[in-house]
């Protein structure tokens, strides 16, 4: 069996290398720097090395393929990020009609189901348009993975996190889904492996519970052992903290647009179920992954 995974490197991809490994299979990975790979996998995978904005090394990359696992690779610096994602996911579409392949499980987002309103995750929402229409033509198995919010995001603000601030611009006390990108890759890699699924199907990955901000900050302030306060600031608020971190308007706005986009009452289209609920919990992600990088 021959499984291609993107971004191998990334939060989740690195884990579905691993786990596919231990499973047996020999994972093809498609990636631009190969020195980014841990070594100790490196002479249980096969290496393409290229650009998945080139819809050639696409096509080329994934001939053979049984199943490729998409990661959209993201790029803020562009003037037009969304139409580059519908760009690269038309690459994967071009790709999965004249190589035929069996199946594809695209990592998604919670708001794609929107379709629009919702910053970058729009760009999401038109790869996973373009994917539906080549498996209308194609029959390829395909699922899209509507993940939550990523635990690993905390990573992003670990000073504020040691000055005891958890920023936010969402209500403090809107419950939202937080997910370990580990429990993504193990649903991604038991789908990239099972041959007995067919058909266009949507499955949200929401984590153990839906959790407030609050809830979080004193869920870190234990892991941790230093105390966090969840404090929600303004839009523009965030704005500037982010163009104070050096990022462009374009992803300033794509940034924000998201948490605007799924927040005051947003429903994800996937309620939460034993099949979408995941069991990591943000205590134990945090013990292991947080409270030694404060």
């Amino acid at each position: 069996m021959t499984i291609a995974v993107t971004t191998p490197t990334g939060n989740v991809g690195s884990h579905v290398v691993r786990m596919l490994c231990q499973a047996g299979v020999r994972p093809r990975l498609l990636l631009r720097n190969p020195e980014r790979l841990d070594a100790d996998v490196r002479d249980q995978v096969e290496l393409a090395v290229g650009d998945l904005r080139d819809a050639g090394y696409v096509a080329e990359s994934t001939r053979g393929a049984d199943a490729v696992y998409w990661v959209h690779p993201d790029d803020w610096s562009l003037p037009d990020p969304d139409a580059e994602a519908e760009r690269t996911g038309e690459g994967l579409a071009a790709a999965m009609r004249q190589n035929r392949i069996a199946r594809v499980v695209f990592q998604s987002s919670i708001g794609a189901e929107l379709r629009h309103g919702a910053g970058f995750v729009d760009g999401l929402a038109r790869i996973e348009q373009r994917l539906d229409a080549a498996r209308d033509e194609t029959g390829t198995a395909l699922l899209h993975l509507r993940c939550g919010y990523f635990m690993t995001n905390l990573l992003h603000d670990l000073d504020g996190l040691r000055a005891g601030r958890l920023t936010t611009i969402r209500p403090l006390d809107e419950p939202m889904p937080w997910v370990d990108p580990r429990d993504i890759a193990t649903v991604a890699t038991v789908r990239l492996i099972a041959e007995d699924w067919t058909g266009r199907q949507v499955q949200a990955v929401h984590g153990p519970a839906d959790l407030t901000w609050t809830e979080v900050a004193a869920m870190l302030s234990t892991a941790t052992g230093v105390s966090i306060e969840a404090q929600r600031i303004t839009d523009d608020e965030e704005r500037a903290a982010l163009r104070d971190a050096g990022m462009g308007e374009v992803a300033v706005e794509g940034i924000v647009g998201m948490g605007v986009g799924t927040r005051d009452g947003f429903t994800p289209e996937q309620p939460r179920s034993a099949l979408t609920t995941t069991p990591s919990s943000l205590a134990g992600w945090a013990m292991t992954h947080l409270r030694p990088a404060l």
